[in-house]
């Protein structure tokens, strides 16, 4: 969840009491003719950076590096040698540090792969206004709120990595555009994978379970960017979400729900398509308006006039959610399979597997070739 709605928070508590995301380059940026440098053991990564230039590929070896790094240039791809059942590279906070990797609006085209970021206080990897970057094969374990945290960025990929004990989100792309997050695995975070205030971004053959809520695309008041639109969420493994709520207090993260699979909150035309969501005891696929999120909270839906809260056009198609439900952790909403609470407009089902659903039935989806279909039974798991 965002910071920045934290302090919208404080401050009113005080006052008052279908189309696809276009797919990234698998590259972060076009080829450019650099150095390569190797980081022995016991050497610096940030002396590295700093003597780079352009298009310069950094290699490391196998160790652990007690240091932070700060990338403020274009171009840069750092990759951990190791791993594969060899010893591989880690970057452990030295001491009292609060981001492990930290690339700013000047880093277009970053890379960065096959490393483990560990204990940082806030962050794992943050990228703040990047275009065109690439993070494959990255672990990121115990930094505080967030492991991979790209915000205001754009063009990006996040494949094959690996993220757990973050008391906010494992995986987190906020107020950004065109990026796809895809065969990872998030677990053991408040949020598996959260998508906020953003437009065109893949979910994409993930694996979230043991956290409090595998996957949430939520739009969130008090940020730069007010709308959330045509993100994706297809294909992915999303199980036993149960892990009980270790958010920060008074955070809005320690309001989500514990027990849910993949929540919808407040964003238009998103797509939740092919997913297998079991085992999560509150709900399997839930879509709501953001403002459930203040009622959660204890705050005035005022504290949300800035967005438009409701959900709108947004398909849930052919998922299999079975087994979900039984325990409801919001006292006024059911624990079932698939649950709606009725915000928004043009929202629908089709083809989905389930048990239950509220409302019952759902509204079903016109079929991309032939008639409307006039119903959207549920099927036995």
């Amino acid at each position: 969840m965002s910071k920045r709605f934290t302090v919208l928070c404080f401050f009113l508590l005080a006052a008052a009491c279908d189309s696809a995301p276009s797919a990234p380059d698998s590259q972060p940026q076009e080829e450019v003719a650099g150095r390569a440098t190797v980081v022995h053991a016991g050497q610096s990564i940030q002396a590295a950076i700093d003597a780079a230039t352009a298009g310069d590929v950094i290699r490391i070896e196998p160790g652990t590096y007690r240091e932070t790094l700060t990338v403020d240039k274009a171009g840069l791809r750092i990759v951990g040698l190791g791993g594969d059942g060899k010893p591989g590279v880690v970057i452990q906070n030295p001491g009292g540090a609060d981001d492990g990797i930290d690339v700013g609006q000047n880093g277009d085209g970053f890379a960065l792969e096959n490393v483990t970021v560990r204990d940082f206080v806030d962050n794992g990897v943050v990228l703040n206004g990047v275009d065109k970057f690439l993070l494959s094969r990255v672990t990121t374990i115990s930094n505080g709120e967030y492991g991979l945290f790209p915000v205001f960025s754009s063009h990006g990929l996040i494949d094959r990595c690996t993220t757990t004990g973050h008391s906010d989100a494992g995986i987190y792309v906020g107020q950004s555009s065109d990026i796809e997050v895809r065969r990872s695995k998030a677990y053991g975070n408040v949020l598996g994978i959260e998508i906020e205030n953003s437009t065109r971004v893949g979910v994409l053959d993930n694996e979230s379970y043991d956290n409090v809520v595998g996957v949430m695309v939520v739009l969130l008041p008090g940020l730069v960017v007010k709308t959330s639109d045509g993100v994706q969420v297809r294909g992915n493994r999303v199980h036993d979400n149960n892990r009980p709520n270790f958010g920060t207090p008074g955070e809005l993260e320690s309001f989500v729900p514990t027990g849910s699979g993949i929540l919808v909150v407040g964003v238009d035309r998103a797509v939740i398509d092919d997913n297998v969501v079991t085992g999560n005891q509150f709900v399997g696929v839930g879509l709501g308006s953001s403002l459930i999120l203040a009622a959660l909270a204890g705050l005035p839906p005022s504290a949300f006039d800035d967005i438009e809260p409701n959900p709108d056009g947004v398909r849930i198609t052919n998922n299999r959610a079975t087994g979900n439900g039984g325990v409801s952790s919001i006292p006024f909403l059911p624990a079932v399979d698939l649950l709606w609470d009725g915000s928004g407009a043009n929202n629908c089902w089709l083809a989905n597997r389930f048990g239950t659903s509220v409302p019952d039935p759902l509204p079903a989806c016109r079929r991309e070739r032939g008639p409307q279909s006039s119903d959207n039974p549920p099927s036995n798991p």
